[in-house]
C-alpha cells in the first residue's frame, strides 16, 4: 500500500511553483508538476526532486485550456497508476498563471477572457474534474495576490480573478469540509521572478517602490513563499481551512 504523500503543482517549472515543488519535497511529498512550454525547465525541477529522494514527474497543461484537462488526467491518472497503484494524489496547488497590467479604459474582451481562463475558470474547472481523485483529510492551495486587497492602477482585470479566487476557495472549503479536504488561499505581494516580464526584479524604479511600500522593506523572492505553501500540506497545518494568507512582507500596511 502506498504511503507516500503526493502534491501536483501547475506551473511548477519556474518562480513560486518551483519554489514550492521543491520545498513540498524536503518536507517528504512526490510531485507532479505541470507545465505550458518550457519542458527543459520542468524536466530540471523534476531532476532536482529526484535528488532529494523524492518521486516526480513533469506532465504538459495549459491551465487556461478546459478542453485539454480530461487528457491530462488521463496521463496523470496513467502515471500515479503504474507508480502508485492509485490514481489518488493528497495536494493541488493552482499556481500556473500570467500577470498582466492593463488599464481599465484600454482592456480588451480577448485579454479579459485570457485572463479569466487562466486565473479563474481553469483553476475552477481542473479542481472540480481533479476532485474525484483527490484523497479525503487533503488541501487544495490557491494562489491569489495582494492586489485583492490593495488597489494599484492597471490591475483591474488580475485583481478581478484572483478576488474571485479567495470568494469560491472559501465556499469550497465549506463545500470539502465533510471530506475534510482543507482549502486556502496565499496571497503573496510583489516577488522578484521572471513573472510579469520580471518587472518587480529588473526595473530598479519598480523594485524601490515596492521596498518602500513594504514594512521588511524589500520585494519578495520565491524562497519567502514556497515554504507557506509547503506548511499547509502538512499536518501541522490540519486547522487551517478557508482562509487567506497574505504572504507580502507587509505591503500597504
Amino acid at each position: 500500500m502506498n504511503t507516500s504523500k503526493i502534491a501536483i503543482v501547475t506551473g511548477g517549472s519556474r518562480g513560486l511553483g518551483r519554489n514550492a515543488a521543491l520545498k513540498i519535497a524536503k518536507n517528504g511529498a512526490d510531485l507532479v508538476i505541470t507545465y505550458h512550454n518550457n519542458k527543459e525547465k520542468a524536466d530540471e525541477v523534476v531532476a532536482e526532486i529526484m535528488e532529494i529522494g523524492r518521486r516526480a514527474v513533469a506532465i504538459q497543461l495549459d491551465t487556461s485550456n478546459v478542453k485539454e484537462f480530461p487528457a491530462f488526467i488521463e496521463k496523470l491518472s496513467v502515471y500515479l497508476n503504474k507508480e502508485y497503484h492509485s490514481p489518488n494524489f493528497d495536494f493541488l496547488i493552482n499556481n500556473a498563471g500570467t500577470g498582466g497590467h492593463t488599464s481599465f479604459i484600454d482592456a480588451t474582451e480577448e485579454e479579459f477572457d485570457s485572463m479569466v481562463n487562466i486565473h479563474f475558470k481553469g483553476v475552477y474547472f481542473l479542481t472540480q474534474q481533479l476532485l474525484p481523485y483527490l484523497n479525503d483529510g487533503g488541501s487544495i492551495i490557491n494562489i491569489s495576490s495582494g492586489l485583492a486587497r490593495f488597489s494599484h492602477p492597471n490591475t483591474s482585470m488580475y485583481a478581478s480573478v484572483k478576488g474571485a479566487i479567495e470568494v469560491v476557495s472559501r465556499i469550497l472549503a465549506v463545500e470539502l469540509g465533510t471530506r475534510k479536504i482543507r482549502v486556502n488561499t496565499i496571497a503573496p505581494g510583489a516577488i522578484q521572478t521572471d513573472f510579469n516580464g520580471g518587472t518587480v526584479r529588473d526595473n530598479e524604479t519598480v523594485n524601490k517602490m515596492v521596498s518602500d511600500l513594504t514594512a521588511l522593506g524589500r520585494p519578495g523572492v520565491p524562497d519567502d513563499i514556497g515554504g507557506v505553501i509547503a506548511f499547509l500540506c502538512t499536518e501541522e497545518a490540519r486547522w487551517i481551512n478557508g482562509q487567506r494568507i497574505e504572504v507580502s512582507g507587509g505591503m500597504h500596511l
